[in-house]
């Protein structure tokens, strides 16, 4: 059974996010970096594999797809950032150097 905890804590702060699998847990911290994270492996996968099957005729089709995937992929990754920083503005108004650290995933 997956159980998931809150993302927001009081105030708006960034709690990590806990998956409980039977007796172990999976603790996700900055989960904006983990998504972009997650994302560039995805863009990784979908350009190897697509440059693999483009060395026969015949998967040159699917090869095609998953070159569509990649760069898809590849306009997530500004979105995840635009959305961290509004995030993090919404949340933290008047605060100064937030969403300013200079991070770029």
């Amino acid at each position: 059974m997956t159980k998931a905890s809150n993302l927001e804590g009081p105030g708006g702060t960034d709690r990590p996010l806990i998956l409980h699998l039977g007796h172990e847990e999976l603790v996700i911290r900055q989960r904006y970096e983990t998504i972009s994270i997650v994302n560039d492996l995805l863009i990784g996968t979908w350009f190897l594999v697509g440059s693999f099957l483009f060395f026969s005729p015949s998967t040159a089709y699917a090869a095609t797809w998953l070159f569509v995937f990649g760069s898809v992929e590849m306009l997530i990754r500004p979105t995840i950032r635009f959305v961290r920083r509004v995030h993090l503005r919404r949340y933290h108004p008047g605060v100064p150097g937030i969403g300013d650290g200079g991070h770029d995933f």
